[in-house]
Order: structure tokens, then C-alpha cells, then sequence
């Protein structure tokens, strides 16, 4: 028999060794158009960036070798231009020598592969603009790189090859830009897997254009035009817009070709002619998951199909190959991506709906066991249908997302479910993993979505700018909702919520929020058992802060100054001797939220002013949390980096520190030194008292204090309830003493007595004529404006057990707190008033 094989890079190369194993006595002739076989094209990029030194590491073999070892002809520098099936021939062009012949065959095997798409090949003819797909490319890129040193760099196109080289070139010291018409990059991924590796690129210093196409190269590549008209000043592009299967010669020939002009083959790899086969980029095959024809350009699909054709073309048994899940890894600078199986966009594509055909767990569990040291954060995003069949997975981290990716595709291989990735028994030690792997946890929580115990609220179903429709119920701890707030969300820590569950309204939906999504759903389980109608938010804060991250205002590697700066306030200048600034060293990798930052707190409180703290973390919300944690309290950030999943800062205790080592501490009282940055805009009162005069007093204030832009807190104990007390409180079932006390206590506003001088009431109603009189704003309206102008108002729950006062006799906009939220409030403020 005598076979030729079109192609010899990856299926090729692989069935052409597979013949030769199955039949020694074949004739076998290879034809590759260009000067190098059986390659590792997905090493180029490394290969320019210098992480792979060798430029021969790049070839699995040569043509010498290959013949020796397989006793097969190889062809190079040889164009298959034409297949005539009638007579069972192929024309060659040979591009050196300019010869032109036929060859016969019995069996023929397409592996043309894809080739880069480039919208205008004129473009390629600028010496600034290259593409990237074979060897010459990347010497021509290599070569231009190293005699040229550009400054600057414009990728266009953020899919694998785009993103290897943005990291490649920024390992080479060139400011990279990276536009694509896509709005996100990564295209197997989904858009909010993709905005983890998008913000990771901007924190690298990768300028992104995204939802921005390309539309014009100019001056000899020294600029670039995007769609929406933006001109981008550059020393070098690099086109990796995406790729189309080099199917000419098939289509040529009347074979059948897809939609997306990709060759058409069955389950064994034929093609519509019986004597022609074909594997790789150029052919479609069946999605494993979703079925129905599709373009999947990987290697390891490539290499398989290759094997499997081999025995198909010998008569040896047909091997079927079943289809393709499209499992896939690249590392983008220190991050790992990687997907397999079924996407949510591939899925609403052949119509299926999130919360009806499908559904989504997403969580953030740590590479291995966190008391081991390096442990890195990974996202888990597993698709799966109703009937618990999962469907695919995306996983963005650092260390194990590998082989997390591939344990799911197994699992999807042989049609698992989320019982069975729950219950998968993986390998366990410290260094390697948990107890409960990150799939396991995975599997988890979508074992309770799906049982009805959990919940999900995903982030863009969420309106965090304030919708009536839910209560956002923060139950971090106090610390983590400082450094990392979240406007309009009512904080009532997890361990403390059962015994504050009475300050939540029934009737109200609530969102539970935490860092990663546990306490959350923890969270709703206390409310949904309670009576409340509860979620929680998928992913918990990371997920959050990510989803609404600007990446155009991400700064790489920033170096800031973070404590307040306000002219207003007295700072006390403190100069160091030389020598007495000390540094320290904490390693916070491992812990969780809030775990760096208390570490962080712990230890400079053992610093003096001056001195540093150089902190190591795995949690990736730790640099924005440090930073609003340094402006919380008066210290300044002096570095902030990440590398290989560690985050780095350096800290320095005080503000406003030069290099000549004189340091600042803000002082809020003159010849007082404190430790935290003093708030100027933020007062807090304790409304104790309940006489008419004194609440009129207090809101002057209040009222006075908002329309100056400060923050006020207003908490409201003992006799000063019934300033918040309704006219008409509804009927409530007391205790015989809860209502002799709540009987004591004035209806409302418009019940209360003067301090001094009341006379029976006649007091209050000829102050309140006065008043009318003289045009001054009554207490009731004084109320209103508060409550408008967003001045916040708390009742003590201790107060209101002894008084016998419940919630629902207090007036609307009234929360309920304890002294830990007056506290909290006090802290913040530089003005306490106790009235």
C-alpha cells in the first residue's frame, strides 16, 4: 500500500510513525511545504522571550532521524497544490528547485493544519509587523527583537499566542499593548474567568484595548489605528488575530467542507472520498459535550487523531474518535488558565439557560493545604445541567490548576457527575493538596445548588449601587469591612448574626456577602432556617471587586503613598536617628481573609514610627485590602507587587515618610501622636436624652454636620428611643414588663417634654408655637431631612430589650446596632457627641 501524508508537524508526524509501527512493508511519503517537521510550535513564544535558551529544543526531531527511524520519505520545502481523486494523484511543487510533479497514491492523509489570519496581507509587508505561527516567523521576530530592542509592542489579538507573547515581550523589557474587537480575552474561557487574567495583565503593565478592533497599520508599522479611532504609537506588531484551516487543496478537489470551511470527516477521520482522510486544524470535529461540528485547533486532539487514523487507513479495526472537549492550559506570566468541556457562552449559544437548563458553582480554594508554606488561591468555575451531569470547568490561578483542569476532563470523559467529582478520592499530602481538594469543593457546592440547599446570587444579577429589591448583609468580620467596604450593605459579622438576627426585617430579601462565598452560604442557611427569604453571592467578594474592576486604572507595580493626605490636619514631624529605622519580615502566605490584614495589624503595633514591615501573602485581594487598610489607619504603602501568586508589600508605620528617613504622624490633638489618620468628615452622636429640646438640638447638628459633607452616625439609647419611637407603633405581643416600660416612654416626636420648664406639656406646645412662628424647622421635619440628607441613625438593641421597644414601632430608615457598630462609627470620627 502506499500512503501519503500532506503535512508533518503534529497529526501528521504522529500517524505517519503509527503506520510505520502497524505495517513495515507500506510505502510511506511525507510532504511538508516548509523546511522543518514535527516541531513544538507552541513553544515559540517562549523561545522569544528567552525562556527557552536553545533554539534547537524547539524540534521533537529532524528529517534525518525520522527517516532513519521510521524508513518513510520525507519531502521538505514540497506544496501539495492538487489532488486529482479520480486517478488517485497529487501535484508537488517543490519551492527551492521550482519542480513541478505527480504522485500516485492508495491512501492519502490531509494534515495541512491552520494557518494565522490576517485581514490585510499587505500589512505583512511593513518591516515593523509580523505573524507568528512557524519557524522562519519566529526568527524573523527573534532577530528583529534583538537588533531593534523596540520599546514598545502592539499585539493584536488576545488568544493563546497574543498572550504568550504579551508575557514573552514584557520578560524582554518591552511596554506592551494588546487590542482585540473581542470584549474580553481568552476566548474559550468565559467573560468573567476572563476578567481575572485581564486584570493580572494590567497589573503586569499590558495596556488593554479590548472591544477594539484593529482597523489600519501605518508608517511602516510605527502606528496603529483602532476601530474607535484610537492611534497607538509602537515599535513592533504582532498579528494574532485567530486562524482558518488551510483546506484549499481540499476544496479544490470537491471535498465536503463545514460552515467555518473546515474539511467535513466521520467518526474514522474519512473525508467524503473513501481514500482520503483527514486529522488536526483543518478538519471539524464533534464537541464532546454539546455535540454538533466544530473548529478545535489543539495539539493533543491533533496527535490523537493521528494515532487513531493510522489504523483506520490500514484496514487494522476501525478506531473511532468520539469528538473533542477542547481541554487547555497557558500560562500567562505567573497565572495558569485553563478550560475544558462546555462553556456558559457555548451553552447559550445552542440555546440553554442559566438557572433553568444549567447551573454554576464558583469557588476559591487554595493550591494545598494553607499551613503549608506557598500555598496560592485558585477560581473553580464548574458548568453543570439539572440532572447533575457536569458539563465543563474553567479554573484561573497559580500552583495545581493543571492538574485540577485534567481531573475534571477526565471526569467529563466518561460523562461524570458533581456526586462523583465530590466524591472523587485524589491523592493528599500538605505540599500537593487538602484533605478535600479543590474539586472535591467544587463538586460540593454545587451538590447544594442543586439540592436546594444553597442559593447562588452571581454578581451582574446584582445591582450594588442600591436596588429596593435586596438587602446586601456583609458578614465579614470587622476588620475586612473596614479595609474593603461595601457601600450600602449592612454589616453584621457571622459570629454574631444568631444573636443580631432579630435586627433583620421579615418580608426583605436578603444577599449574604463574605470574601470567597463560604460564610456567605453559611450565612443564608441561619436566615433561610429563620423565616428569611436569603442568597449568597457567588464567589463573595473577590468575585465581586473583580467583576467591577477598571483595568485602565490598574497601575503595575505601584509605589504609593496611602495615609491621607489633608492639609488641614496638624502633623508632628519625627526624624529617626540614623540606624534606628527597623525592618521586619511577616509571611501572612496561606491565610485567608482577613487573616493577612490582623496579621498585619498585629505586627505594627510592635513598630515604631518609621520603621517597615515587608509583608508576603497568597490572598489576592490583599493589595487592595492593605491599601484602604493604610488609609484607615494613618500608616503608608510604600510597594505593592505580585509575582508567581505572591503578593508583596512594604509598609512603613506613620505617614509621609522621605527617603532622608524624617517621618509624619498625624495629630489630632496638639502634642498627641495617635495611630490612626484622623477623619475629618465623619461625626458620630449619642442621642441618650429624650426631651424635645435636646432631639431638636441634636438634629440641628446632625442636619448642620450632613450639609457640610460630613458623614453622620447617630445612635439613639435608653430615653433617647423615643425620638425614633412611631406616633402609632403597630400592636406588638410584650411581656407584662416590656410594656410598663414601653409605656413609660412618649409615642413619637410629637409626645416628647422639654427638660426644662415643661409645665404639663405646655411647655413643648408653646416652644413648638415659637418655632412656627419664627419660621425655625419643627423636629418632625428636622427628622425627614436627616433621613434624606443620608444621615444614618442606629437603635441600641440592649437598650431597646430593656425598654421593651421593638423594631416595628421605630420609624422607617432606623437600624438596629450595638455598641460595636457606635464604636466603629466613634473610631472613624473626629467628633463625638453624647447628648
Amino acid at each position: 500500500m502506499k500512503i501519503l501524508v500532506v503535512g508533518a508537524v503534529a497529526g501528521g508526524a504522529t500517524a505517519l510513525a503509527r503506520l510505520r509501527r502497524l505495517d513495515e512493508k507500506a510505502e510511506i511519503i511525507v510532504f511538508e511545504r516548509g523546511g522543518y517537521i514535527s516541531y513544538a510550535n507552541c513553544g515559540l513564544p517562549y523561545y522569544i522571550g528567552k525562556q527557552i535558551k536553545n533554539r534547537d529544543s524547539l524540534f521533537v526531531s529532524d528529517k534525518d532521524t525520522i527517516e532513519a527511524k521510521y524508513r518513510v520519505e520525507i519531502r521538505l520545502n514540497s506544496n501539495v497544490e492538487s489532488i486529482d481523486r479520480e486517478n488517485k494523484t497529487v501535484t508537488v511543487k517543490n519551492s527551492e528547485t521550482g519542480e513541478e510533479y505527480q504522485e500516485s497514491y492508495d491512501k492519502l492523509l490531509l494534515s495541512t493544519g491552520s494557518s494565522p489570519f490576517v485581514p490585510n496581507p499587505s500589512w505583512l509587508e511593513q518591516g515593523r509587523v509580523f505573524k507568528l505561527w512557524t519557524i522562519p516567523d519566529t526568527d524573523k521576530i527573534y532577530e528583529f527583537v534583538g537588533n531593534h530592542a523596540p520599546k514598545r509592542a502592539v499585539i493584536v489579538g488576545g488568544g493563546f499566542i497574543g498572550l504568550e507573547m504579551a508575557e514573552n515581550l514584557s520578560d524582554r523589557g518591552v511596554e506592551v499593548s494588546l487590542c482585540d474587537m473581542a470584549d474580553q480575552v481568552m476566548p474559550p474561557i468565559d467573560k468573567d474567568m476572563a476578567k481575572i487574567v485581564e486584570v493580572r495583565l494590567a497589573e503586569k503593565g499590558v495596556h488593554l484595548y479590548l472591544g477594539n478592533g484593529l482597523k489600519d497599520i501605518e508608517n511602516d508599522g510605527s502606528k496603529v489605528l483602532l476601530a474607535d479611532g484610537t492611534s497607538i504609537e509602537t515599535d513592533l506588531v504582532i498579528l494574532s488575530i485567530g486562524v482558518k484551516p488551510n483546506s484549499q487543496i481540499a476544496e479544490a478537489a470537491g471535498l465536503e467542507l463545514n460552515a467555518r470551511r473546515g474539511i467535513k470527516v466521520d467518526e474514522y477521520m474519512r473525508t467524503s472520498d473513501e481514500n482520503i482522510y483527514a486529522v488536526g486544524d483543518v478538519i471539524g470535529v464533534q464537541d464532546y459535550m454539546l455535540g454538533g461540528e466544530v473548529m478545535i485547533p489543539l495539539a493533543g486532539p491533533a496527535n490523537k487523531q493521528g494515532r487513531n487514523v493510522a489504523d483506520n487507513m490500514l484496514g487494522l479495526g476501525e478506531k473511532t474518535y468520539d469528538g473533542t472537549l477542547g481541554t487547555s492550559v497557558a500560562k500567562i506570566f505567573d497565572m495558569t488558565v485553563a478550560s475544558t468541556g462546555a462553556s456558559e457562552k457555548a451553552l447559550n449559544r445552542v440555546g440553554k439557560v442559566y438557572g433553568e437548563d444549567y447551573f454554576v458553582s464558583l469557588v476559591h480554594p487554595m493550591s494545598h493545604a494553607g499551613y503549608y508554606p506557598g500555598a496560592t488561591p485558585m477560581t473553580i468555575k464548574l458548568v453543570f445541567d439539572r440532572d447533575g451531569k457536569v458539563l465543563g470547568a474553567q479554573i484561573v490561578g497559580y500552583d495545581g490548576v493543571d492538574k485540577r483542569i485534567d481531573t475534571i476532563s477526565t471526569l467529563l470523559h466518561f460523562h461524570g457527575t458533581i456526586s462523583d467529582l465530590a466524591n472523587l478520592e485524589l491523592a493528599y499530602a500538605p505540599p500537593y493538596s487538602s484533605a478535600k481538594d479543590p474539586v472535591n469543593f467544587a463538586g460540593y457546592t454545587a451538590e447544594n445548588i442543586l439540592s436546594d440547599l444553597a442559593h447562588p446570587m452571581r454578581v451582574d444579577e446584582l445591582d450594588v449601587e442600591g436596588s429596593n429589591e435586596y438587602v446586601l448583609l456583609d458578614v465579614r468580620e470587622e476588620i475586612e469591612a473596614m479595609t474593603s467596604p461595601v457601600e450600602g450593605a449592612v454589616h453584621i459579622p457571622l459570629t454574631q448574626l444568631r444573636n443580631r438576627i432579630g435586627e433583620l426585617e421579615h418580608g426583605k430579601s436578603y444577599v449574604t456577602l463574605c470574601s470567597v462565598g463560604l460564610r456567605g452560604y453559611i450565612a443564608e442557611r441561619i436566615l433561610r432556617q429563620r423565616g428569611h427569604e436569603a442568597y449568597y453571592l457567588l464567589g463573595g467578594c473577590r468575585t465581586m471587586n473583580i467583576h467591577y474592576k477598571n483595568t485602565a486604572k490598574i497601575k503595575a507595580n505601584p509605589m504609593s503613598n496611602s495615609a491621607k493626605d489633608d492639609t488641614s490636619q496638624e502633623k508632628l514631624n519625627l526624624k529617626p536617628s540614623p540606624g534606628s529605622v527597623n525592618t521586619v519580615t511577616l509571611d501572612a502566605c496561606g491565610l485567608s481573609c482577613p487573616g493577612p490584614i490582623i496579621k498585619v495589624s498585629e505586627y505594627m503595633n510592635g513598630l515604631k514610627i518609621g520603621d517597615e514591615l515587608k509583608v508576603t501573602a497568597s490572598d489576592p485581594g490583599f493589595v487592595a485590602d492593605i491599601e484602604n487598610w493604610c488609609q484607615n489607619t494613618g500608616n503608608t504603602l510604600l510597594e505593592s507587587y505580585s509575582n508567581g501568586g505572591s503578593y508583596n508589600v512594604v509598609l512603613r508605620r506613620g505617614v509621609n515618610c522621605d527617603s532622608d528617613g524624617s517621618c509624619e504622624a498625624i495629630a489630632c490633638e496638639h502634642d498627641k501622636v495617635v495611630d490612626t489618620a484622623c477623619t475629618v468628615k465623619e461625626k458620630t452622636m449619642i442621642v441618650f436624652d429624650g426631651s424635645l429640646d435636646k432631639a431638636i438640638a441634636s438634629f440641628i447638628i446632625a442636619t448642620g454636620a450632613a450639609a457640610m459633607g460630613n458623614k453622620v452616625h447617630m445612635f439613639f439609647t435608653f430615653w433617647g428611643l423615643s425620638v425614633i419611637r412611631k406616633t402609632q407603633p403597630p400592636a406588638v405581643k410584650k411581656s407584662f414588663l416590656s410594656k410598663m416600660f414601653a409605656n413609660m416612654i412618649p409615642k413619637g416626636s410629637r409626645k416628647l417634654k422639654l427638660s426644662h420648664m415643661n409645665m404639663g406639656g405646655m411647655g413643648a406646645k408653646m416652644i413648638r408655637q415659637v418655632m412656627k412662628s419664627k419660621g425655625i424647622t419643627t423636629l418632625e421635619e428636622l427628622i425627614q431631612t436627616a433621613i434624606n440628607m443620608g444621615v444614618e441613625m442606629t437603635a441600641c438593641q440592649m437598650s431597646m430589650d430593656v425598654m421593651g421597644i421593638t423594631k416595628e414601632e421605630l420609624i422607617d430608615s432606623v437600624k438596629v446596632g450595638g455598641v460595636a457598630t457606635m464604636l466603629n462609627n466613634s473610631d472613624r470620627s473626629n467628633m463625638n457627641l453624647f447628648i
